[in-house]
């Protein structure tokens, strides 16, 4: 009797735990009905401020568009094709860059009205010419494995763009001709530059969740006088001059260039430009630094920038701890300029060099900034970073 008396307990203790979940923050638990295949709970990877916005949600799929209010930093109030049509991309073909296809990406990029574009299945476009985007975009790939190999996109004073679980890598420089670029006709356009993804010219610019590998020239470069831009939740891998915000010492539209790169992934072979910054105003934020080669943080041209919450694990060469470089004037100068560090964490070695002073922040500043944990939490705010594998129906 005492044995089947624990027996009658123990099962009753079980079913009772199979019922009642602890449900932790950011969780949705779900219970399934008898005979179901799916799990009794799905957990909510979602620990940063923009993917808790939005990744906890199984509907996401069909409100696709929420996703527009869960820009932060500098591109806060990014809305893309919000309120536009959904375009849904059904080819991979990419054969007349003058006169594209409708269903292709490129046919959906280049009409003048806010479009959501989103991808029918998984796609490998191998773009013959840069792929120029017109304003009022959001380019969305979840749901799909959606690769962009050969060519990269280009977006040249627009604003409003919203570039989403896209990975672009393998990006060759292209001979430039004629290349539809907006509503009207194909016009000529240089030879590209081999970045990924160029900003050029643009405004309320949001990349996020993107994976970016192996490009000729830069991963992403933001430059002539682009602004408020977020790059944040993307993986950046196998590169050497990774992300530029300013291209050049005589580019002075720059000085009022405000960028925000947050909880991203630099590792794998990631050698300088994690950013490299000129002139403008920059938060660095709850990135973590999976080693570089020659250094993470650089800039000319005195930018100010606030490095918070990072992780900064260095390479082993003893040459190579510091964080930082100044470059193109004297340390007299450049020891003035406002690189300030908080909350960093320093591994392996890691030397990070602060100079100027703590800088009065504008009420534009001031708006942009993200609140930085510490940097001991960047490994987890960064865990799923790069592309995300969702499935319409469940948290993301």
């Amino acid at each position: 009797m005492e044995i089947k008396h624990c027996c009658y307990i123990l099962y009753f203790t079980l079913a009772l735990v199979t019922l009642v979940q602890a449900v932790r923050p950011g969780e949705e638990t779900e219970i399934s009905p008898p005979g179901s295949t799916r799990r009794s709970m799905q957990a909510c990877e979602a620990v940063n401020i923009m993917d808790q916005c939005w990744r906890c949600k199984a509907d996401w799929a069909d409100n696709r568009q929420a996703m527009a209010d869960c820009a932060q930093g500098f591109a806060k109030g990014t809305t893309g094709g919000k309120g536009g049509d959904v375009y849904v991309v059904t080819s991979e073909a990419d054969d007349d860059p003058a006169n594209p296809k409708e269903g292709t990406l490129r046919f959906g990029v280049t009409q003048g009205r806010p479009l959501w574009i989103t991808f029918e299945k998984d796609m490998v476009i191998s773009l013959t010419q840069e792929l120029v985007v017109a304003s009022d975009k959001t380019i969305d790939g979840r749901g799909a494995k959606v690769e962009i190999i050969n060519g990269g996109l280009t977006l040249m004073d627009v604003k409003n763009i919203i570039i989403s679980n896209i990975n672009v890598h393998d990006v060759v420089e292209l001979p430039g001709g004629m290349i539809k670029s907006g509503d009207g006709p194909a016009t000529m356009r240089q030879k590209s530059d081999g970045d990924c993804i160029t900003v050029s010219g643009g405004k309320q610019v949001w990349i996020d969740h993107c994976s970016f590998s192996k490009a000729f020239d830069g991963l992403v470069d933001v430059t002539l006088g682009s602004s408020h831009v977020t790059v944040s939740n993307c993986k950046f891998t196998q590169h050497s001059k990774v992300m530029l915000l300013g291209a050049d010492d005589g580019h002075h539209q720059d000085k009022n260039m405000v960028v925000t790169v947050a909880f991203n992934l630099f590792t794998d072979n990631c050698d300088q430009r994690m950013p490299r910054c000129r002139f403008g105003f920059f938060q660095v934020v709850n990135n973590n630094y999976d080693r570089w080669g020659t250094y993470a943080i650089g800039g000319s041209s005195a930018p100010t920038i606030l490095s918070q919450g990072n992780r900064f694990l260095a390479p082993d060469d003893a040459a190579k701890k510091n964080v930082c470089v100044r470059a193109d004037a004297p340390e007299s100068e450049s020891m003035t300029w406002n690189w300030r560090t908080e909350k960093d964490v320093l591994e392996n070695g890691a030397v990070f060099v602060p100079s100027g002073s703590d800088p009065a922040l504008t009420g534009e500043q001031q708006a942009g900034m993200i609140q930085a944990e510490p940097g001991e939490n960047a490994p987890k705010l960064t865990a799923s970073a790069g592309v995300l594998a969702c499935s319409p129906g469940s948290p993301c």
